[in-house]
């Protein structure tokens, strides 16, 4: 059983928690409410459950005793879970204890930030076997991310992805960073929300014109969403749910049906946010961080007409995924923003009220933590990131 260092309370002095602001409105005074944890022991156990190369996402399959893991460098993993007390080791096939997906598509680009990205099952999975994936492909005029959906079909000994359909692809351009590619269904089901970042580019990030730099709403077989706010403005794209960022990579709805995003800021900047349908979350015209290099940014204000953060962290902590959890075995946290932070080597913890985020918690975990999953059982999974990255089970209890 690992045991964790104290609470990193020079990170979380960093933190800026604000009420969460609609456009316009102002953000508080950054020394009005720096957030701190006082020094201890972190508050759960930790279990080693194994390890994998350049992981990226989790994803709990409804009903059943199993896990995706996804890894940037193009493998997806079925793993099955022991009563969800703890992961088997791995073994091969003929114990159906973990098996390699067969099926991927072929055509993913490993390069930078690209590769195989997220995962996560249909809202009805367990009649249709549907999983969605994204990932990064190759096209003429550079790269981008694309989504596609297949049945997940095993059986003892073999896992594959049949009828792989794209439902939805990026802009190409050049580069090799700040795809995104982060997936969330609504509660309901009938709309499937797609973080796509700014490519580097940054002016996209304000174009409406442009699928760069959103978050995008769809239905679930990849058509722009009825409703969405600008389908009816010229030239605009129609999937665009709200506009302004740089490189959300985390998206995902409260029991209360609202929906939160993890944003990686420039250097500083970090944000957290709540998203409200049209609404302009700035970048690259205001960011609470600057250029790298040294070039100064606009800090959000209460007369720029853009969203601000709910949350926001300087220096930087790079969030690399969001989790809200829903549990009873960590009663004292049901509702909770929890965030892995990449360059923070961290596991970090946002009370969430409504619209507004309070109290935060930033817990050392000495390794680059990559997403965060919350287990049918109440538990929460970590996994690292970069070769080797272990995967983690938290349970009360330190």
């Amino acid at each position: 059983m690992r045991r964790l260092p104290v609470i990193a309370a020079g990170l979380a002095a960093s933190v800026i928690l604000l009420g969460c602001a609609g456009g316009g409105s102002p953000a508080q005074d950054p020394a009005a409410e720096s957030a701190s944890s006082e020094p201890g022991s972190a508050p759960f156990s930790v279990a080693e459950l194994g390890s994998y190369d350049s992981p990226w996402a989790l994803e709990f399959l409804p009903d059943t005793d199993q896990l995706l893991v996804s890894t940037r460098t193009g493998e997806l993993f079925l793993r099955e879970v022991d009563d969800l007390g703890g992961a088997q080791e791995s073994g091969g096939p003929e114990n159906r204890q973990e098996l390699r997906v067969e099926g991927l598509p072929e055509d993913i680009l490993v390069e930078g930030q690209g590769g195989l990205g997220d995962v996560v099952a249909a809202p009805d999975f367990e009649q249709s076997q549907r999983i969605y994936l994204s990932w990064v492909a190759a096209g003429q005029a550079g790269s981008g991310a694309v989504v596609g959906h297949a049945r997940l079909v095993e059986s003892d000994t073999s896992a594959q992805l049949q009828d792989l359909t794209v439902i939805w692809e990026q802009p190409k351009t050049s580069g090799s960073g700040h795809f995104s590619h982060r997936l969330a269904f609504s509660p309901d089901g009938d709309h499937l929300f797609i973080t796509s970042g700014d490519r580097q580019q940054m002016d996209p990030a304000q174009d409406l014109s442009s699928g760069l730099g959103k978050v995008l709403r769809l239905t679930p077989e990849g058509e722009p969403a009825p409703g969405n706010p600008f389908a009816d403005q010229p030239g605009a794209d129609a999937e665009i749910w709200t506009y302004g960022h740089r490189n959300p990579l985390g998206i995902e709805f409260a029991a209360d049906g609202r929906l939160w995003a993890s944003e990686m800021g420039p250097e500083g900047g970090d944000e957290l946010n709540l998203l409200r349908e049209a609404e302009n979350y700035g970048w690259p015209e205001a960011s609470n961080g600057s250029h790298y290099g040294g070039g100064e940014i606009p800090d959000h204000t209460g007369s720029d007409d853009f969203s601000a953060p709910a949350a926001w962290w300087t220096p930087s902590v790079s969030p690399g995924s969001l989790m809200i959890y829903r549990g009873e075995l960590f009663e004292d946290w049901d509702g909770d923003a929890f965030m892995g932070a990449l360059s923070g080597e961290a596991l970090i913890r946002v009370d969430l009220d409504g619209e507004s985020a309070g109290e935060e918690q930033i817990w050392d975990m000495g390794a680059r933590i990559r997403d965060v999953e919350q287990a049918p059982d109440g538990s929460i999974w970590v996994i690292e990131d970069g070769d080797g990255a272990q995967l983690l089970r938290l349970t009360p209890g330190a």
